[in-house]
């Protein structure tokens, strides 16, 4: 059995920027220790949620480099090194490795996608480009490609491959996974609405956009399926369903970043060409905030 980089909750953490649109690192500095003070199990930076697409390269590394020394070993730190540019993902993970990171998420290409062939060569040059752990991210609803069954279970035989952050949101496809690959690799809910049902296959956790702003209560879920009362994780769920579903009704992290400058948090504007949320889905999302006691602006 490989090596496990968290059990639990890690959160997807947003990157907060200042008016200028440049990087706020006090403010993720104060983010990562909200999100370990209320049991967070890792971190994980610069990944989707944290708008790396329209970070320059001199961000992304300022970025890894701040949340490894922050975090200071409290918890393992994951940086997100995915890229539709093969070399370009090989220079993000040396670089996350040399900086410190414990691990690796590295997200499917996308727009120019590959076939499974190139997808399971892709994966192989980034895993073996590096010696620290690798979370494959499976999202083709974002990036236009799924990891097969088959391609996964080739890749699961890398000693560096420990991981999937599964958000196909297929049940059936990460029940076919945990069936085929065993304990070769660790599975993640990529989907803050599907935590409890992939952690009842085995799953280790989940990698949380939801925990941005209820770091605790996310933890709490995980740790309940972890405990195998998946009553009372299934009632948790239930309870943020309709939360989880307004914090994706605009893409993210356009609504989560709302939810959290909401509750006078660290996290300011996207970056173009994500914008502002239209006045309907703003209100949904605050009357979902507001249904669960979150102090909110008012709502008409």
């Amino acid at each position: 059995m490989k090596h496990t980089i968290f059990t639990g909750s890690a959160v997807a953490l947003t990157t907060p920027f200042n008016l200028d649109g440049s990087v706020n690192f006090e403010g993720l500095g104060t983010n990562i220790d909200y999100q370990i003070d209320n049991g967070t199990d890792a971190i994980v930076v610069c990944g989707t949620t944290g708008e790396s697409s329209t970070m320059s390269d001199e961000e992304h590394r300022a970025c890894i480099e701040f949340a490894v020394k922050h975090t200071n070993h409290r918890v393992p730190v994951i940086a997100g090194t995915g890229s539709n540019d093969t070399r370009y993902a090989i220079e993000l993970s040396v670089e996350a490795q040399k900086l410190g990171a414990d691990g690796l998420l590295v997200v499917t290409p996308y727009y120019n996608k590959t076939t499974q062939a190139g997808l399971f060569d892709h994966f192989t040059i980034i895993a073996n480009s590096v010696d620290i752990p690798m979370i494959l991210y499976n999202i083709p609803g974002r990036t236009g490609l799924n990891i097969s069954v088959e391609t996964l279970e080739k890749l699961a035989h890398h000693k560096n491959i420990v991981a999937v952050k599964e958000a196909s949101g297929n049940i059936a496809y990460t029940a076919q996974v945990a069936a085929a690959c065993g304990d070769l690799i660790d599975i993640y809910s990529g989907n803050d609405d599907m935590i409890v049902p992939i952690m009842s296959l085995g799953g280790k956790g989940v990698i949380s956009v939801l925990s941005n702003i209820l770091p605790k209560e996310t933890h709490e879920i995980t740790q309940l399926c972890l405990d195998n009362d998946f009553r009372k994780a299934g009632e948790m769920q239930i309870k943020y369903l309709d939360l989880i579903n307004s914090l994706f009704c605009e893409v993210n992290p356009i609504p989560v970043k709302e939810a959290m400058n909401q509750l006078g948090m660290a996290a300011g504007a996207c970056r173009m060409p994500l914008t502002k949320m239209s006045a309907d889905n703003l209100a949904r999302l605050l009357s979902s905030m507001q249904k669960l006691g979150m102090p909110v602006s008012v709502v008409d």
